[in-house]
């Protein structure tokens, strides 16, 4: 098997885990997880430089923080399946004494969590601290963070945007999930957030678009152009078009599986689109 057909395996493999997460506890968020499966595979499976085991510490590696931390579905399972944790801890999502709760917590002390991220807003802030915690140690290490594009709507991101240009915060790597959708309906009903790509730039940053944010290899090319881009001066934007629910047909295009599980029958149809590949926990 190629590296590349192993790659879309595991993308498939991961829709199977948010589904069959979110429907058992009749809980969770399915929508953007789904959206953001083929960039969690391509960052942890072939961009982040990481080393084997965990520590809170990050030295020597790259680093990644999730800000949108509801799409915690796909977070996790693509941490069991890179080896931070067994992949048949999935069956605890969200339940009581669980270490994988809907949205990521640190004092259970689970591997690859970086950050506790409920609350929305704040982990492009985070995420600028650990860049200049790598450039003070001299640690020419990268560090990845993802925000929903909803989630620009909190001022606080744009006080961090400001200040990771005006700082050359270089090392750091922020993509957006654009999707278009957030909890209440589409970004322009909410909120219209205008011409982001003119916005960031007005702000000093290097912004490159990814049109196919579901394309696998779409993904890893921009990942890729993204990083031969750090060390020059200013923070790196990746703009990455998704589809909210993709891969499951009654599931894309709309808000309205933002946080809502599937029921028996539309798990069944949702998994019969991904076929198991890897082997369900």
């Amino acid at each position: 098997m190629s590296d590349t057909h192993r790659l879309h395996d595991l993308v498939t493999q991961v829709r199977r885990d948010i589904l069959r997460q979110v429907h058992k506890v009749n809980s969770g968020h399915p929508g953007g997880s789904l959206g953001c499966a083929e960039f969690f595979v391509a960052l942890f499976q072939e961009i982040m430089d990481r080393k084997s085991g965990f520590d809170m510490n990050g030295k020597d590696e790259d680093l990644f923080f999730l800000s949108n931390g509801h799409i915690s579905p796909v977070f996790y399972s693509v941490l069991a399946r890179s080896g931070y944790f067994p992949v048949d801890e999935l069956n605890t999502f969200r339940l009581i004494n669980s270490r994988l709760q809907g949205h990521p917590t640190t004092h259970e002390g689970l591997p690859g969590i970086r950050i506790a991220s409920g609350s929305l807003g704040q982990g492009i802030s985070v995420a600028i601290g650990a860049a200049e915690t790598k450039k003070l140690n001299k640690d020419a290490h990268l560090i990845y963070t993802l925000c929903g594009d909803g989630e620009l709507q909190e001022g606080q991101n744009w006080e961090a945007i400001m200040y990771a240009a005006g700082n050359k915060v270089d090392n750091l790597i922020l993509t957006v999930d654009y999707n278009g959708q957030q909890i209440d309906g589409s970004l322009d009903t909410v909120l219209p957030m205008g011409n982001l790509k003119a916005k960031f730039e007005a702000f000093g940053w290097d912004v490159l678009e990814v049109k196919e944010g579901n394309n696998l290899i779409a993904i890893i090319d921009g990942l890729n152009n993204a990083k031969s881009r750090t060390g020059n001066g200013r923070p790196v934007c990746i703009l990455m078009h998704t589809v909210m629910g993709n891969g499951v047909d009654f599931m894309m295009h709309t808000h309205a599986w933002h946080g809502k599980a599937p029921n028996d029958e539309q798990l069944e149809t949702a998994l019969a689109q991904n076929p198991a590949t890897l082997g369900d926990y």
